[in-house]
């Protein structure tokens, strides 16, 4: 009888509940992980996101910055067309005058000058991408000049440097303040 134990007081075996058996313990596979190793994957887990998401941020504000310019040089070209199709009115005074507004673009004429379908919604509504788009134009009619300015809705978050265009075309950065025409040219 391996599963029983003999009394000291009697002559007789007294059965061992199954679990306490120590062949049967032996014998029995350990299934799952232990909570070391557990905490070891998490702990593996944690140093990776340590690292990577710093530099995920920075991609982001990197992109965020990428598309701002793009979004300027775009918005520089639609002035100039809006000043060729519109020389009465010269540049554009608003983002919304380059876009299409509630105007359905795919009518012919139905661009005006209120709505000159020459950017989409989205840039038209003055933020894209983390950034806040503005136009000022000179106070002449026709304008003559205009000045349009791309500064991070959150700085240091959703990018970090302020960019700035006028009728010249040059786009300009600043690192901590909205840009200006005597800054930075980007190259």
């Amino acid at each position: 009888m391996r599963n029983a134990i003999h009394s000291i007081h009697s002559n007789r075996f007294v059965p061992l509940p199954p679990r306490i058996c120590m062949e049967d313990h032996a014998l029995s596979k350990q299934k799952g992980f232990s909570l070391i190793e557990l905490l070891i994957v998490v702990a593996i887990i944690l140093i990776i996101a340590a690292i990577a998401i710093p530099n995920l941020l920075r991609s982001r504000m990197a992109a965020n910055e990428a598309s701002a310019v793009s979004s300027v040089r775009s918005i520089n070209t639609a002035q100039i067309a809006y000043n060729a199709t519109y020389p009465t009115a010269g540049y554009a005074t608003t983002m919304a005058a380059l876009g299409p507004g509630a105007t359905d673009c795919s009518s012919p004429g139905a661009a005006t000058s209120a709505n000159s379908c020459l950017l989409d919604n989205v840039l038209s509504s003055g933020k894209k991408a983390g950034y806040s788009f503005v136009i000022s134009a000179s106070a002449s009619t026709p304008n003559t000049d205009y000045a349009v300015n791309a500064n991070p809705v959150n700085p240091g978050s959703s990018g970090q440097r302020y960019f700035y265009s006028n009728a010249g075309g040059v786009i300009r950065y600043n690192q901590s303040a909205p840009a200006t025409s005597n800054d930075i040219p980007i190259q």
